[in-house]
């Protein structure tokens, strides 16, 4: 099981990670806490001080076609909001 899909680049959580050295990643659904825990520190060498998750539903969407509208609605997501301890620092971009 892959417990981390992706990291949140936003201009938001930007901010909150240069200001309160936290960061987001999009997660497994059935992933805990202690997984997520294990697998962050693992994957980039850092110290979890706390994690917190939020399960989000997906967003509801339409467009226009020429047959009419057609509505859908986007994949549910689970993401983690990680606290690094004082000191430690995740680089996404240090690969490009």
């Amino acid at each position: 099981m892959i417990i981390i899909k992706r990291p949140v680049i936003t201009e938001k959580m930007t901010a909150i990670s240069e200001k309160l050295n936290r960061f987001a990643f999009i997660v497994d659904k059935n992933a805990n806490k202690y997984q997520i825990k294990d697998a962050i520190e693992k994957l980039y060498d850092v110290k979890v001080e706390a994690v917190n998750t939020m399960n989000y539903q997906g967003k509801m969407k339409s467009r226009y076609t020429k047959s009419g509208v057609v509505t859908g609605r986007r994949a549910a997501f689970k993401k983690a909001v990680v606290t690094l301890k004082e000191g430690d620092t995740i680089d996404f971009f240090s690969n490009i």
